[in-house]
């Protein structure tokens, strides 16, 4: 058995790039995510083109059939990526959004009703 010492390292550190680093790991770690979000998912695809933008990962409900759209940030949140996560759902007719980001700023914790 090997043993090591756990450290915290920032995101860019382990993922350099969201969409070619921590959008793949996230699709091949999908467990975890349904786990935290309590419903099961398989990914469709990643990084899903919608107009000039792409979606981060396009998901299906497995107990509903419904599309759900996973997007991803390896900073803070911030108006862009809530704006193009309204849209790829908009336009893949995704059911859900479930965002991903390192620290949501209090503004958008309010807006998705997680403070009052």
């Amino acid at each position: 058995m090997e043993l090591g010492i756990l450290k915290t390292v920032t995101t860019r550190v382990k993922w350099a790039n969201e969409a070619r680093d921590f959008t793949p790991w996230l699709a091949q770690n999908i467990s975890e995510i349904n786990e935290a979000v309590g419903i099961e998912l398989e990914v469709e695809n990643i990084e899903v083109q919608c107009g000039p933008y792409s979606a981060d990962i396009l998901a299906k409900d497995t107990a509903t059939n419904k599309y759900v759209v996973i997007e991803n940030q390896l900073e803070k949140t911030n108006h862009d990526h809530l704006g193009k996560a309204i849209t790829y759902a908009s336009v893949l007719d995704a059911s859900t959004i479930i965002w991903i980001a390192t620290n949501f700023t209090a503004e958008h914790k309010k807006s998705l009703g997680l403070v009052e």
